[in-house]
């Protein structure tokens, strides 16, 4: 388990640091065009857009990776217990419902039916939208790996 927990954290360690590189290369590349050849370059604006769309989900899913991620518990610190444990399983099963239902399941459904072309780079919509099922994936994978290490933890064993 140690291992895939390597792989997957190296992964997305990988796909964001290239994100944020294009990110910074693309921004680059627009101020250097406008500023210094005085012609902007067309496709950078439209690139920058899907770049930062991917970095985000990608971030989010490493964010759920390493506990990381925003949560309310105004509810959740008031409760002690068995009520506790009870409130914990019911979040984590709704957060695991949302994200299979709208990432995964609608994110694929979105990436399969989206016929349109972008205007400036002419990349199918198809590309941008299959960020959702990927990063749909990798969060539920995220939280698996924490329910097998509690669940390790609890039995006495060793990750």
């Amino acid at each position: 388990m140690k291992k895939f927990e390597k792989i997957l954290d190296t992964v997305m360690r990988f796909l964001m640091a290239l994100s944020m590189f294009a990110l910074l290369a693309g921004g680059t590349w627009q101020i250097f065009s406008r500023m210094v050849l005085g012609d902007p370059s067309t496709f950078t604006d439209e690139f920058l857009r899907y770049v930062l769309i991917w970095a985000s989900l990608i971030g989010s899913a490493y964010c759920f990776y390493r506990d990381e991620h925003l949560a309310l518990d105004l509810v959740k610190g008031r409760v002690k217990g068995g009520a506790a444990v009870v409130l914990n399983v019911f979040i984590e099963a709704a957060t695991l419902f949302f994200v299979c239902y709208v990432f995964i399941y609608g994110g694929a459904t979105l990436a399969m039916n989206a016929l349109n072309v972008s205007s400036v780079m002419h990349l199918p919509f198809t590309f941008l939208y299959s960020i959702l099922p990927v990063s749909g994936v990798f969060i539920v994978l995220a939280r698996v790996l924490k329910y097998a290490q509690l669940f390790s933890e609890k039995k006495g064993g060793k990750n």
